[in-house]
């Protein structure tokens, strides 16, 4: 028998009741979207799969302190985000600049729903792929493949000036597009990003 909760009152309530049919009745609805959410923030699909599971069974667990106004997605996307910087302060020392790239990201989850943050991401791909094929080329040694200024300048056999000067082409266009999201957008993509401080 399907068994639906018509909105967030109802579904918390039963949730604080400790009915198991509301708990199944969110995994079903929100597990597949919140793992695609999850897998743009690691680019990992059993990382992705750990943090949702994680974020349901505190849910659980947690289940009485909910309250009871709570938008239910905008606290499980919220919630998947804090599981995967939990993650990631635990496998990494976070650096200065990664702190950086991580606060820009907080902001646009913040600001963001999902489908926009997705839309943004494919938007940012879209741009690079649209980018000058010298300048597509020195961006993606610098930001995917992590090579440094000189690296990059002896590998295309350019002077540092002109990898200097496509980089920041590169930054240009793409902070046209998203504006200060760049950098988050940049860091889900990428990783940690030497974003130029002058840029």
């Amino acid at each position: 028998m399907d068994f639906s909760f018509n909105n967030d009152i109802t579904l918390i309530s039963a949730l604080k009741n400790g009915d198991s049919k509301a708990y199944t009745f969110l995994v079903n609805g929100y597990h597949h979207k919140l793992c695609v959410y999850a897998f743009n923030l690691t680019n990992n699909h059993d990382l992705s799969e750990d943090i949702v599971q994680n974020v349901f069974m505190g849910i659980w667990k947690q289940r009485q302190k909910l309250k009871d106004d709570f938008v239910i997605k905008n606290y499980l996307y919220r919630s998947v985000y804090n599981e995967f910087i939990n993650q990631y302060r635990k496998n990494k020392s976070l650096l200065t600049i990664e702190k950086k790239h991580i606060d820009a990201l907080s902001t646009i989850v913040e600001e963001e729903t999902e489908s926009s943050l997705e839309r943004l991401i494919n938007l940012v791909k879209q741009e690079i792929e649209n980018l000058p094929p010298k300048c597509k080329e020195t961006f993606l040694l610098s930001k995917q493949e992590g090579l440094t200024n000189i690296e990059i300048s002896e590998y295309l056999n350019v002077s540092i000036k002109s990898v200097e000067a496509h980089i920041t082409k590169a930054f240009s266009i793409l902070r046209k597009t998203v504006g200060d999201k760049m950098n988050g957008i940049l860091f889900l993509l990428f990783g940690m990003q030497k974003t130029p401080d002058k840029l």
